[in-house]
């Protein structure tokens, strides 16, 4: 049964679809993650490490930015990330419509 979801391959977090429990492992792709902290259905979780300042992408577009260095298998949410959507402060600041966000790296 697949128990979180990744949009696009450019991801960095995946969706949870049911509640993760800390301590448990997801599979995503090949990969086993460790999950680090309780993950509330419909909540993100981290499924590589994001570095402070780096794009959060989710549907292969950057949907906010890493507030502090997230780990693989953290929660993400509001405590650790900074939305960018909806900021035309960021916008007008960075003279694109979709505000200072750092792209994020290709995937090869």
């Amino acid at each position: 049964m697949t128990r979180a979801i990744v949009v696009s391959p450019r991801d960095n977090v995946a969706t949870a679809l049911e509640p993760l429990a800390a301590g448990s492992s997801l599979a995503i792709g090949d990969a086993a993650i460790a999950v680090r902290d309780r993950i509330p259905q419909g909540h993100k979780i981290a499924i590589q490490a994001i570095e402070a300042g780096a794009a959060v992408v989710k549907y292969g577009s950057p949907i906010g930015t890493a507030t502090t260095h997230i780990p693989a298998g953290a929660h993400v949410h509001t405590h650790n990330v900074a939305s960018t959507r909806g900021r035309g402060d960021l916008a007008a600041a960075s003279g694109s419509p979709h505000g200072a966000v750092t792209p994020p790296e290709p995937v090869a």
